[in-house]
């Protein structure tokens, strides 16, 4: 329908990392951040797609096709639904991409996916049994109602009570560990009062809690990006106190305006130089 979408190939050396002091194991690996619609409709006030309003949905053809570019530049290991739009607001287009994933030729092991939602109660409800084995990740970015609402206007629809009811449900019947995305927003989210709610919220849980380092977006937000002592005390709060494991997202693609919470289109020349390439569809590749 001419419209556009991005999505981002992101490569790893595992090895520069370490894991409880020790260097990580493995090597290079690629993981492909792949779009679900073209803008969003939940309008969340640090993420640059939410400025685009809601356009379109891809069709699962059209999701897949993003794969099947990154495949000509990369091996890809790992795919996150991380991309522009909610993937949940997408549902069927979402769950056949993902059987297309996993069946040949790609052969994705359902476990290196991973979906991403702000938390549509009634599709996690279902989301088990439609594609078992892959991964859920939430974007829950508060520790309470109120302060979701300020800065995710679509969590009125969804409570915070009723989603961590549809969550404990989904890991009853899953048994799957839950990711909790929480982007580091100064003086919003970021205090130690807020890490100790978080996690009071997730002591019942088997979760990953994965804080985002806040990537600027121009103009159209003022939120500021919390600073490294605030992001290592709340993750102190949270692994220490709590004993939920804590990760800080590594920070990536910011240059080329890729980075989380970063993927809006424009137009092709008011790309900077390094950033985005208009790619052809898959029926004028020839392959």
């Amino acid at each position: 329908n001419g419209e556009s979408v991005e999505a981002v190939v992101m490569r790893y050396d595992t090895t520069l990392g370490k894991y409880d002091g020790k260097p990580r194991a493995g090597g290079v690996r690629s993981t492909l951040c792949v779009s679900s619609q073209v803008g969003c409709k939940m309008g969340c006030r640090f993420c640059a797609t939410g400025t685009m309003g809601f356009k379109s949905n891809l069709s699962s053809g059209e999701i897949v096709e993003q794969l099947v570019h990154a495949s000509r530049y990369s091996q890809i290991r790992n795919v996150v639904f991380m991309g522009m739009g909610e993937p949940m607001n997408n549902y069927n287009a979402l769950v056949e991409a993902i059987r297309v994933f996993t069946g040949s030729p790609f052969q994705l092991s359902p476990k290196r996916i991973t979906v991403s939602t702000v938390g549509i109660i009634h599709a996690i409800n279902k989301f088990n049994g439609d594609l078992p084995n892959v991964n859920l990740a939430v974007s829950l970015h508060a520790p309470d109602q109120d302060i979701r609402c300020q800065i995710m206007p679509a969590a009125r629809a969804f409570p915070l009570a009723k989603l961590m009811n549809a969550l404990q449900s989904y890991q009853n019947e899953s048994n799957h560990t839950i990711f909790i995305e929480y982007i580091m927003l100064d003086g919003v989210n970021d205090q130690e009062e807020h890490a100790h709610q978080l996690g009071k919220l997730l002591e019942t849980f088997k979760a990953v809690v994965n804080l985002i380092p806040f990537n600027p977006i121009g103009s159209s937000s003022n939120f500021k990006t919390s600073s490294d002592q605030n992001v290592k005390k709340f993750q102190k709060v949270i692994r220490g106190i709590y004993n939920i494991r804590t990760t800080v997202r590594q920070q990536m693609g910011q240059d080329i305006a890729g980075a989380c919470g970063q993927l809006v289109v424009s137009l092709p020349d008011e790309r900077s130089d390094g950033g985005a390439t208009l790619l052809s569809d898959i029926e004028d590749l020839g392959i």
